[in-house]
């Protein structure tokens, strides 16, 4: 079977070379990695298998990376990978949903088998799949074993791309500025949310030039009037008003690489307290995108956007941004670096960022978000829809 691998085996090799050294410096022998992101990242696993346990391991004395899942997905993993065939290990069919047994039993029985049972073992104590069952059978089930956090030590690897990663960055942003464009041009008093959000996934998947999109790891969102005060609503099926705000957040994925956009819209002319807040919004974003070369931290961008916020009377408590870049469902972030008030993290040429400026009022909002990369010409912009609250005459 033909399956269009998206990076070299060198791509890999270099990432999982990275990853060891971070696994040395932080005492680890082992790494057991749950993070669907992560997992592909290392080995280029890819597969809607996620809902059961699955795992890639790191071992500091082995070449190759492990991958253990369940057996009906070991095909994916031949498929999509190239993991050697004695490393793809698929656990027994029992062990799915399980009243009592796990199939992390068995993954222990692996780690034995293998001579690591006294391993120093760094797990993803807060990935989204790594559960607290999962946890205790490889505690109870390796009990000479040193287990510890790894804190998103291969999430940290990630956050710098390499030239192939920057690539469908830039695709998946020519996809969400074309889908962001299209769903403007949708938005109109009486249009029903649901049929402007259909449209939405049409476009995501479909791509540009043959360039196709993945599902992207949140749904799109979309808040109407008195809904754009609170950022994660989604759709209903409501028209349109004749008049008012309407807040879109959407993303695109190539190869799962997301580059997400938020877009404010107003039905008709917009009173001056929502237009001065969108022109400051924009301002203060564009301030930090020029503020965001290497060698400045993630603070200091923060606080360029915060004061041009406060010098219009506006404040902003949650954080203004957050690294991006391969992503699986719940979320398109990378649980890293954050732009935020005390995030001393120092940026480098190649990290990815969502600048999400959205201002959440008691009874509206406003947010026009950019997703960038760091150049040494400050924040490049990776989609291109104009920047302003957009009115719908």
């Amino acid at each position: 079977m033909f399956y269009d691998k998206p990076f070299s085996p060198a791509e890999y090799e270099s990432r999982i070379s990275k990853v060891k050294r971070r696994m040395e410096a932080g005492g680890f022998d082992l790494l057991i990695c749950q993070d669907p992101a992560s997992m592909n990242w290392l080995s280029g696993f890819d597969g809607w298998s996620f809902y059961t346990p699955q795992a890639v391991l790191i071992c500091l004395s082995e070449t190759a990376p492990i991958w253990f899942g369940r057996a009906q997905d070991a095909k994916s993993a031949q498929i999509t990978t190239d993991i050697p065939t004695c490393n793809i290990i698929g656990y027994s069919e029992p062990l799915v949903h399980h009243a009592s047994k796990h199939p992390f039993d068995e993954l222990c029985g692996l780690i034995q088998t293998r001579g690591w049972a006294s391993a120093r073992i760094g797990v993803e104590m807060d990935a989204h799949y790594y559960t607290a069952r999962a946890h205790q059978h490889l505690v109870a089930g390796l009990p000479n074993a040193r287990f510890a956090d790894s804190k998103e030590l291969v999430n940290w690897a990630r956050l710098v791309k390499s030239e192939a990663e920057l690539v469908y960055m830039r695709e998946a942003g020519r996809n969400v500025s074309s889908t962001m464009k299209k769903a403007i041009a949708n938005v109109k008093p009486g249009r029903k949310q649901y049929e402007i959000v259909a449209d939405v996934y049409h476009s995501q998947i479909t791509g540009l030039d043959g360039k196709y999109g993945d599902y992207t790891s949140i749904c799109p969102l979309m808040q109407v009037g008195e809904g754009t005060s609170t950022p994660h609503l989604t759709w209903s099926g409501e028209a349109l008003p004749t008049s008012g705000l309407v807040v879109m957040e959407l993303a695109a994925a190539r190869r799962h690489y997301h580059t997400p956009l938020t877009r404010t819209l107003h039905l008709g002319a917009p009173p001056s307290h929502m237009a001065r807040l969108a022109a400051t919004i924009v301002e203060g974003g564009d301030a930090a995108l020029s503020a965001a070369r290497p060698g400045v931290t993630c603070g200091e961008v923060e606080r360029v956007w915060q004061a041009v916020l406060r010098r219009d009377g506006f404040e902003k408590l949650s954080r203004v941004g957050y690294s991006i870049g391969l992503n699986y469902p719940p979320d398109w972030g990378e649980r890293t670096a954050s732009l935020r008030d005390g995030d001393t993290t120092v940026l480098e040429e190649g990290m990815c960022f969502h600048f999400q400026s959205g201002v959440w009022l008691a009874e509206y909002g406003v947010a026009v978000s950019e997703p960038f990369v760091v150049t040494d010409r400050g924040g490049e912009q990776l989609s291109n829809v104009d920047r302003e609250l957009i009115v719908i005459d």
